[in-house]
């Protein structure tokens, strides 16, 4: 019988929609023997005995470097919770004839929202004036309004559209920065395209929803910070090392900024001490932004759905980011029996 591993914590001993699909698809499931596994906390060898014995993995935010993969014969599918794919080495996944697929129809809207909610939270000064009041204080300071300011978008996919259709329903102009722009949704809903340097400068709150690659690392620094408009606002829910943070911390030192909504860290989970926990014009988030309950049901869904489909040898177009194994892909039965080969 073939073998499914469940990583995200969130998934963890909890029957669903998910489950059913790969037991009927005739899969065993495993679960790790911490819940907290997923969080990539734990050495290349210890993730190697945990899924040894797997050929799919419905994956959370586990490390698959070339050496955990070279270790994994038995694996086919690396089935992502989500759209990110940063903590898989895919080249050496394709190598191997592991197909890496993600979930893009899921948790966009879930991801729009929590941005939007940390604009709500760093405009309004919903922590800071959580805790006057709770220490007995009852005046706060003025509030930032939403409507009539600029939104700027780096990147236009599913989530960055999502989160320009509510922005333009709260009265907010929006923006955006997209390298493959698809001209009938901008034409439908008046978002500009504009070119980078023009979204750092015209953004009044500036929420980032691109991939993180080569290109993209550190991105937001000091050189970027300075293009921004004096007491912008970054939010940042795609992934943490598009923001060099030190530069971050000393463009809201200086007013050059002046807030922050960060749902991702540089390095995650951050030291204890960390400097922007020191700053009241930051509100944080521990890397939750596509985790409210209805998208991780959708996303648990769409991946299992991937795993069953290519275990009956169809390919869930789309899905797969190492789409270039299509030609030669197939589900290989190991040793003992299991599902035949496509």
């Amino acid at each position: 019988m073939p073998v499914a591993f469940i990583g995200p914590e969130e998934l963890y001993r909890q029957p669903g929609p998910y489950s059913a699909a790969l037991e009927a698809a005739g899969f065993e499931l495993l679960y790790p023997d911490d819940p907290t596994f997923t969080r990539g906390l734990v050495g290349d060898q210890a993730t190697i005995e945990q899924l040894r014995d797997c050929d799919a993995i419905l994956a959370g935010g586990e490390f698959f470097r070339e050496s955990v993969l070279a270790a994994l014969p038995r694996l086919r599918v690396i089935a992502r919770c989500g759209v990110g794919y940063d903590r898989v080495d895919v080249p050496a996944a394709t190598a191997r004839g592991v197909a890496v697929t993600i979930t893009p129809n899921s948790n966009h809207e879930c991801v729009a929202e929590h941005a939007l909610s940390l604009m709500f939270a760093v405009a309004r000064g919903t922590i800071v004036n959580d805790r006057r009041v709770r220490s007995g204080a009852w005046r706060g300071g003025m509030l930032q309004p939403l409507r009539t300011r600029t939104l700027g978008i780096l990147g236009l996919g599913r989530i960055g559209r999502s989160l320009a259709v509510r922005a333009i329903a709260l009265g907010m102009r929006v923006i955006a920065h997209e390298l493959v722009p698809g001209p009938d949704f901008c034409q439908r809903t008046g978002v500009e395209l504009v070119d980078f340097e023009e979204l750092l400068a015209r953004s009044d709150f500036l929420s980032v929803h691109c991939p993180h690659t080569a290109e993209t690392t550190g991105l937001f620094n000091q050189r970027t910070f300075a293009r921004m408009k004096r007491g912008s606002v970054l939010i940042n829910t795609a992934r943490g090392k598009l923001v060099v943070e030190s530069d971050l911390i000393e463009a809201l030192r200086s007013g050059q900024l002046s807030g922050a909504g960060l749902d991702v860290f540089e390095d995650e989970p951050p030291p204890a001490n960390h400097p922007l926990f020191a700053l009241d014009q930051v509100v944080l988030a521990p890397h939750i932004g596509g985790a409210d309950w209805l998208s991780v049901e959708n996303m648990a869904s769409e991946a299992a759905e991937c795993i069953v489909r290519l275990s009956r040898g169809e390919w869930p177009a789309g899905k797969v980011v190492n789409d270039e194994l299509r030609a030669r892909w197939q589900w290989q039965s190991h040793p003992g029996g299991g599902i035949a080969s496509g």
